[in-house]
């Protein structure tokens, strides 16, 4: 089993009106404290070569001053720019994470998945299947979601957690490249996205592939869908 997470594990709300305000309120606080630690150093770095990227092609993020005195300040108001653009971008993303595990550890935060999820990865693993999660937000983000659910610690129940490092998740290679890091064929797995194009590209790649609509979200017409976790490999 690859399994998304927005709209398929976890409802849409959680992640736009939870998850992402929590690291827009709190980006410049945590930079301003946490500015000087080598990981974080790392993220502005990658971010700052972001921001070039976004200049050269043409964009018009907010000046980065070379004031090195303003660097956090500098950061966090890119951050907030790309956030505003739901950028999909590894460096933002590994920041969010940062940010969102502040808000686990101290409890303002907590995972949050549909009623059947858990249910479902019980079944599963009773089969002997394997369960992985493919999602733009970080490893790190995706074990904390998953790490702090009402039902218990559900990364216990999944063997693997891969993010963007692996490629976008509308192309057909990063699926391949899932199969190959997991030792198993494309063939072997059964994929769940609320992205239409997302599961068009594990087609693609060879695997089974179904949209997940959940109550509320749109549905597509033209391919195999499920609307609950509970229709799928129910025995």
């Amino acid at each position: 089993m690859l399994l998304d997470i927005e709209g398929t594990t976890t409802p849409v709300d959680f992640v736009y009106k939870t998850l992402f305000p929590y690291a827009s309120t709190n980006v410049a606080s945590f930079l301003a404290k946490r500015f000087a630690e080598s990981e974080i150093q790392t993220i502005v770095t990658d971010l700052k070569a972001q921001h070039a990227a976004d200049v050269a092609a043409g964009f018009a993020p907010p000046e980065w001053l070379a004031d090195r005195q303003q660097e956090a300040r500098n950061c966090a108001a890119y951050a907030q720019w790309l956030m505003k653009r739901d950028s999909k971008c590894a460096p933002l993303k590994a920041l969010q994470g940062k940010i969102w595990q502040r808000g686990y550890e101290s409890g303002e935060l907590h995972g949050e998945i549909y009623p059947d999820v858990a249910l479902a990865f019980a079944r599963w693993r009773g089969q002997g299947r394997a369960i992985a999660i493919y999602s733009s937000g970080s490893v790190l983000a995706q074990k904390l979601l998953f790490g702090s659910v009402p039902s218990g610690d559900l990364t216990r129940d999944i063997t693997a957690f891969f993010d963007t490092a692996v490629g976008i998740k509308t192309a057909a290679e990063s699926y391949t490249k899932i199969a190959a890091a997991m030792a198993k064929a494309p063939q072997e797995f059964l994929f769940l996205s609320d992205a239409e194009k997302e599961v068009a590209a594990a087609g693609s790649a060879g695997m089974s592939a179904a949209l997940c609509v959940r109550e509320g979200e749109p549905a597509g017409s033209s391919i195999d869908m499920v609307t609950t976790f509970d229709e799928v490999l129910p025995c």
